[in-house]
Order: structure tokens, then C-alpha cells, then sequence
């Protein structure tokens, strides 16, 4: 029979692409989700769905039964306090660690593998990044016997992301914002990479139990008016890198999240968040991961930017 994985975040662009390789690559999927996805078939003998979130215990200890395997993508990158980022992004691991451990124990522990990010990496910065630092450490301190990756992404994009089609669509207008004075570097990948990368740690050997980080092979990563520039190339425009400052982000940032408190909203472009746009330095360190797995990242990043700026147009997002 094939194996069984369940999954968390499945609505997520990177869920959804993880999902569509898991079933193309002859796994069972199991679903964490209010509701089938919409880019999921209406019936498939390969897909369950659990209804639920990380809060409702019994729906977890449903999701892991049986599993071969369990990926955890759930997260959230926008909340109205701290605490809200750690009751998912620290929280949610540790109750999906028990539920899974509180099964009778299965004669092949399921692996688990933790989508992070490079944010993790600096705690310090803003209460999203110390969440997700946190949840790591659930998982180090946490998961027993069982066999566990986490991985540590860069700046995903690709087709169905919302974050960088805003972007985008600031280029397609002539423009390549960028933070201070643009010279801060990041690494990306592209989400079926990135996807691949997921299954490959599912599926074959797994690494030494540890965190590690991920991308597209280019070492010396980008500054954002590369993405700009590729961008600009696929629109047939010519563009102006503009220097955004950090005080005018911060004041902006200030009128949202005041706004979003009085409707009690989460605020993505908070004032924590800025630390995180003009940190200078989202490279990836860490280049074991290759050296352990058989996965290497096959698409670029011009071929990437105009795999997703087709689909954007296909969906009238453009």
C-alpha cells in the first residue's frame, strides 16, 4: 500500500505544490484543512481531509493515525501579538508532536518534517522569527524517538503567492522598490524546488535529526533589484530602483497596525516586520543539506520569475 503522510498548511501556495508533487509521486495524503482545497480533486481514493486547525486536539490525533510520515507547513506570519504567533508557530508543533506520540507506538516511527524559515534565525528581530525559533526548538527538545528535519526556506516564490505578486505588480509599473539603499542580499527558491526538496526528505534517506537550511544553489543569493531586473525583462519595461527609507516604512507601518488594532485585525506590515525587510542579511549559511539528500534546486531565477509571472496572467492576477 502506499504511504500515508499528513500534511498541514496544504492551502498554502507552498502546501499546495507540496500536496500536487505527493500525489504525482504515488503517496496517500491526508489533509489538516476547514475545507478541500480548490486546486485538489473533488474525489481521489489518495486524498483524505481531516476538518480542524491546530487548536482542535481530537482532529490532530485523526490526522496523524496511522501516518508513515508527517509534513507541517501551518504557520502563521501575520498575528495581532506575540503570544498568538507562538500559540501557532511554537504551539502548533508541540501539539502535533503529542498527538502523534500518544499513538501506540508503530514499529516504524513516522518521520516529521518542519517547514521554518531563515527568520529563525534571528529571534531577536521580531515576534514572528522568535516563534519560529521557538517551534524549532519544540521539535529538538520534543520529538523523542521520533525522526525529524526541519527546514529552514529563504524568500519562496513561484505560482500562487500573493506576497510577491504585490511586487510585481510594483515593477510592471516601472518601479524596483527596495529597501534603505538595496544592498541587503537574500537567498529564494523556487516553490516546486522547494516542494521537491519536502518530498525527497519524506521519502529516501533521511537526514541526522537537525535544522537545516535551503536554496537555490546560487551562493551568493540576490539583492532585490535582481528580482526586479528579471521581473522587468519578462514585462518589456524599463524600471527605477527607488530607495524606500526606513522611517517612512516604520511611519507607515505604525498608521496599519494601529488601524488593524481598532478592527482587531493581524497586521502583516507591522512595525516588527520592518526589522525584518531591512536586516541585511537573509543569505543562506548553512549548505549541508545537498551533501545528505539527493535533491539539487533545477530551476534559476529568470526561469522561475517567468514561470510565475505566465501563471499570474493565466489567472488574470496580472
Amino acid at each position: 500500500m502506499a504511504r500515508l503522510v499528513a500534511v498541514t498548511g496544504a492551502t498554502g501556495f507552498i502546501g499546495q505544490a507540496l500536496v500536487s508533487r505527493l500525489l504525482e509521486q504515488g503517496w496517500r495524503v491526508r489533509l489538516l484543512a476547514r475545507r478541500l482545497p480548490d486546486f485538489l480533486p473533488a474525489s481521489s481514493d489518495a486524498l483524505q481531509i481531516v476538518p480542524g486547525d491546530l487548536a482542535d486536539r481530537p482532529a490532530l490525533d485523526r490526522l496523524v493515525a496511522g501516518v508513515d510520515a508527517v509534513a507541517h507547513l501551518a504557520g502563521a506570519i501575520k498575528a495581532r501579538s506575540a503570544a498568538e504567533f507562538m500559540a501557532t508557530n511554537r504551539d502548533g508543533v508541540a501539539e502535533l508532536l503529542d498527538a502523534l506520540q500518544a499513538q501506540a507506538p508503530p514499529t516504524s516511527p513516522p518521520r516529521f518534517v518542519l517547514l521554518s524559515s531563515l527568520a529563525a534565525r534571528e529571534p531577536g528581530l521580531s515576534p514572528y522569527a522568535a516563534s519560529k525559533r521557538a517551534g524549532e526548538e519544540v521539535l529538538r527538545v520534543a520529538a523523542g524517538a521520533l525522526p525529524w528535519v526541519a527546514l529552514r526556506a529563504p524568500v519562496v516564490y513561484g505560482p500562487g503567492d500573493r506576497e510577491t505578486l504585490r511586487f510585481f505588480q510594483v515593477v510592471r509599473r516601472g518601479w524596483a522598490p527596495v529597501a534603505g539603499d538595496g544592498s541587503g542580499r537574500l537567498s529564494a527558491i523556487y516553490v516546486d524546488d522547494l516542494a521537491q526538496a519536502l518530498v525527497t526528505v519524506l521519502e529516501g534517506e533521511m537526514p541526522p535529526a537537525d535544522v537545516y537550511e535551503i536554496d537555490d544553489g546560487q551562493a551568493a543569493g540576490y539583492v532585490m533589484s535582481d528580482l526586479a531586473r528579471h521581473a522587468a525583462a519578462e514585462f518589456g519595461v524599463q524600471v527605477r530602483k527607488v530607495g524606500v527609507p526606513k522611517v517612512l516604512l516604520q511611519g507607515v507601518a505604525a498608521l496599519q497596525q494601529g488601524w488593524d488594532g481598532l478592527r482587531r485585525r493581524p497586521t502583516m506590515l507591522s512595525l516588527s516586520k520592518i526589522n525584518e525587510i531591512f536586516h541585511p542579511d537573509w543569505l543562506r549559511h548553512d549548505r549541508r543539506l545537498e551533501t545528505l539528500i539527493p535533491w539539487r534546486a533545477t530551476t534559476s531565477l529568470d526561469a522561475g520569475i517567468a514561470r510565475t509571472l505566465e501563471w499570474y496572467r493565466q489567472k488574470a492576477w496580472l
